[in-house]
Parts: C-alpha cells; sequence; structure tokens
C-alpha cells in the first residue's frame, strides 16, 4: 500500500529543526561581532566562519530527501524570519542547490527574498545561481526580467543584471548589453559594478562583443574598467 506524501510544509519544519540548534550551539559571539561589523552592522550574525557553517550544514541535511517546490520556498521564507544572517546563507545555499527542483512558478518567491533583508551576500547568489537556472530553463521569463531590469529596487535591477553571469555561451548578449546601456546612467555603486561584472563575465566568451560593446557605450568608468579587466 502506497504512503501519502508528507504535508506541505513538513520537510521545511524538520529541517529548520534540526538547523537552528546546530547553527546556534556553534555560535562565537567574538566573531559575530567582527561579521556584523563587515556587514556595516546590518544583521545579526551567530559568527559562523564560511566553513564551519558548511560543515554543520551538512549534517543538517544528511538523510533529508531532495525537496518539492514548495518545501524549498517553506524554507527559505522560514529562514529569512530567522534574525542571525547565518540562516539565510543556508537558504540561499539550499536553493542553489536544488534550483532544479523549482519551476517558473518560484521566481515571485525568490524576487520576496532579493528585495528583503538586501544585501549582496544574499542577493548575488540568489541571481546567478537561482534567478539564471529558472531563466535558462523557461526562458518565457526573460520578460520578467526585462521588467527586473528597471525597476526602483537597486537589488532587483542588480539581480536583472548578473542572472546570466554563468549562462556563457547561452548568454542573451542583446539582452546582456540592453540592460547595462538602460542603467548605465545610474550612480548607485552595485548597478555600476554590476554592470562591469556581468560584462567581464561574459567577456570570457565573447571578448571582442564585449570590447566593442564597452568601446561604443557611455559606461560610467568604474563600470569600464570592471569590463575590461581581464580583456
Amino acid at each position: 500500500m502506497a504512503t501519502s506524501a508528507a504535508p506541505a510544509g513538513a520537510l521545511a519544519d524538520s529541517l529548520v529543526d534540526r538547523l537552528v540548534p546546530a547553527f546556534r550551539t556553534a555560535a562565537d559571539p567574538v566573531q559575530a561581532v567582527r561579521m556584523s561589523a563587515y556587514m556595516r552592522d546590518q544583521f545579526r550574525f551567530l559568527g559562523l566562519p564560511a566553513p564551519a557553517r558548511r560543515t554543520l550544514s551538512r549534517a543538517v541535511l544528511d538523510g533529508t530527501p531532495r525537496p518539492a517546490e514548495a518545501d524549498c520556498a517553506a524554507l527559505a521564507l522560514a529562514c529569512w524570519d530567522l534574525p542571525e544572517r547565518e540562516f539565510q546563507y543556508f537558504a540561499t545555499d539550499y536553493l542553489a542547490r536544488y534550483a532544479d527542483r523549482c519551476s517558473a512558478d518560484f521566481l515571485p518567491t525568490v524576487r520576496q527574498l532579493i528585495g528583503t533583508r538586501s544585501w549582496w551576500d544574499t542577493v548575488d547568489p540568489l541571481a546567478v545561481h537561482v534567478v539564471g537556472p529558472l531563466v535558462a530553463a523557461d526562458p518565457a521569463l526573460r520578460t520578467e526580467m526585462d521588467a527586473w531590469i528597471r525597476s526602483d529596487n537597486l537589488w532587483i535591477a542588480r539581480s536583472a543584471l548578473l542572472h546570466q553571469l554563468r549562462h556563457r555561451a547561452r548568454t542573451d548578449a542583446d539582452r546582456l548589453f540592453g540592460y547595462c546601456t538602460l542603467r548605465s546612467g545610474d550612480s548607485d555603486f552595485f548597478i555600476r559594478k554590476a554592470i562591469g561584472w556581468a560584462l567581464r563575465e561574459y567577456g570570457k566568451t565573447d571578448p571582442a562583443a564585449v570590447r566593442r560593446y564597452v568601446g561604443q557605450s557611455s559606461l560610467a568608468p568604474l563600470s569600464a574598467r570592471e569590463a575590461l579587466k581581464n580583456l
């Protein structure tokens, strides 16, 4: 006789029940102060260096099943509600690992995460390792990226700029260059840096196209310098 599926949210609840005591028991208050200061005191930290956090994360995940899309959403939202930043890192890593379990319908959840408790440390991996694979799997989502690049929220716009960072030969170059042009007059450091980063990465695939684009565009010096750094 077949067993019934686990109720929605059960996997996320189980993971959080394992995650919270594992991380908090290993907290280092001295390191937490340093980590918070590095992030301009915007977030509370437990003080877990990345190697220790990843080791603990592997133990938390040991023996757990592959999630469904609903599990990914429930886990991420639960971690975003926890006060210490390491829990958001756990969720970000989890979503990157299981992005292939999610459909186009997951994009609004990712947008919510990007737009909440926003800083580069969670926004960039979500953009590159979650949004990027979702768009690659369903090119119809490119129209959503066309809306994101025009967002007044700099982190949403930055995510649109960065989402193709690992697409390499599959990069929609016209969109990449168009996005960079659209935001080229933006004065925000994180937008200017993202433009340069996105172009520099695509330069590994088509350096001539990037050189040509930069030469013909009116990019901010920071963006142009970053774009041509390795060319």
